[in-house]
């Protein structure tokens, strides 16, 4: 089967095609560089994303608190992990960088806080 991805990586934006069967690259072919061919072959063969997302907060100065995850998820566990986040319920203060969810779903990966949010007086 063959695909064509466009490359985040870096500014270039490479339109790079893979050859594939199954899960096994054949071939990358219109990368600009070599983290173009890593980015298609991790997407046909384990895509991750992050998440970033915002949590209640109680008796803050704001009701929401901008939250990101430590370390990108399986693409199709996205669903499962927004679920979880929209579970949760801080009271402020919160910190950035504070864990508002350890390893959620047992991924490795932590639900972070971005902004400060202070109490409200």
């Amino acid at each position: 089967m063959n695909k064509t991805f466009t490359c985040i990586l870096c500014p270039n934006g490479c339109e790079v095609s893979v050859s594939f069967r199954e899960t096994e690259v054949l071939s990358v072919t219109g990368n600009k560089c070599p983290k173009g061919a890593d980015y298609v072959k991790q997407e046909i063969q384990n895509p991750v994303r992050n998440i970033a997302s915002s949590v209640l907060v109680e008796n803050g100065v704001m009701p929401l608190c901008s939250v990101r995850l430590s370390a990108p998820v399986p693409k199709g566990r996205i669903f499962d992990v927004m679920a979880e986040i929209r579970k949760i319920r801080v009271t402020a203060p919160v910190r950035i960088g504070d864990i508002l969810l350890p390893d959620v779903l047992g991924l490795g990966s932590d639900v972070i806080a971005t902004r400060n949010v202070e109490r409200a007086v």
